[in-house]
């Protein structure tokens, strides 16, 4: 299928961005890798008047750790950069987030594809919304008036819905502090298709003995989700399978055509637990 007619428009700066989607409104969209928003325009799912598209503005193409230690990664970073990305440029305790980017689809998706285009478009499955909310990143948005910073955790409102306006730009992600202890995994009918579950996890620990850790789930509700659950029974000092129970029973994801409600229970027990041991192993 193919997209219906819109209007295409090509960014120079930031400033000229939110200008125009300032004056376009609700019919405009942005549009970088594309990986997402064009299969949906494909399928007619989204039937945006007009397209502005940032794919040229550098400024947001960046990845590194700020003066106040957080990992800062800008809009326009594809997923493979990070995936390549040597230690030096993510900083001592971000493995996870390199780590987790072999999960997003296929190659060719990872080259073209951009950290701020999946998080803006807020798939409650997407690797990196799960990352945000797991590890209370803030997200740096900007529009006519000004920049501002949502923490992930009020950034992701439901299906495919988020905080920002429509004359807004997100324009980077940061990652506060580190985290040497966390996991990502996921479980798809094949490898590269979208998880029906997804699970992370961030341990407290010290050498053997872990005191805490945030447990956050995906697919299995309209957005992605902590479990505080889950996390008190780490707190208890219970074992990563009672950390996977607590989750388990902590949820009610619905069913559809890629699994039931039970099937997606007995998958966050096993990818929870599975997340806690690849995280205390590093």
């Amino acid at each position: 299928m193919k997209p219906a007619p819109f209007r295409y428009h090509r960014a120079r700066d930031v400033e000229g961005a939110t200008t125009l989607l300032a004056e376009l409104g609700d019919e405009a969209k942005v549009i970088a890798g594309g990986q997402s928003l064009v299969a949906m325009m494909n399928f007619r799912l989204a039937r945006p008047a007009h397209l502005v598209d940032i794919a040229g503005l550098r400024e947001l193409d960046h990845l590194g750790v700020g003066a106040e230690g957080g990992l800062r990664i800008g809009a326009l970073t594809t997923h493979h950069t990070v995936e390549n990305a040597q230690r030096h440029s993510l900083g001592a305790g971000f493995d996870v987030i390199r780590d987790a980017m072999a999960w997003i689809g296929h190659l060719p998706i990872r080259t073209r594809g951009t950290v701020g285009g999946s998080i803006a478009h807020g798939d409650s499955t997407a690797e990196w919304c799960l990352l945000a909310v797991l590890l209370d990143a803030e997200i740096v948005v900007r529009s006519p008036r000004g920049p501002r910073r949502i923490p992930a955790g009020e950034f992701f409102h439901g299906y495919y819905t988020t905080a920002l306006e429509p004359d807004e730009i997100l324009t980077e992600i940061v990652f506060p502090r580190p985290a040497p202890h966390a996991a990502l995994t996921e479980f798809a009918e094949r490898r590269g298709d979208f998880a029906i579950v997804a699970a992370a996890v961030d341990l407290d620990a010290d050498g053997a003995a872990v005191r805490g850790g945030r447990v956050a789930l995906g697919g299995v509700a309209a957005m992605p989700v902590r479990v505080p659950e889950a996390e008190a029974a780490l707190a208890a000092g219970g074992s990563f399978r009672d950390c996977a129970e607590a989750a388990a029973a902590a949820v009610d994801p619905p069913g559809d055509a890629n699994g039931s409600t039970r099937y997606r229970k007995h998958l966050i027990r096993t990818l929870v637990e599975r997340a806690c041991e690849e995280a205390m192993s590093r």
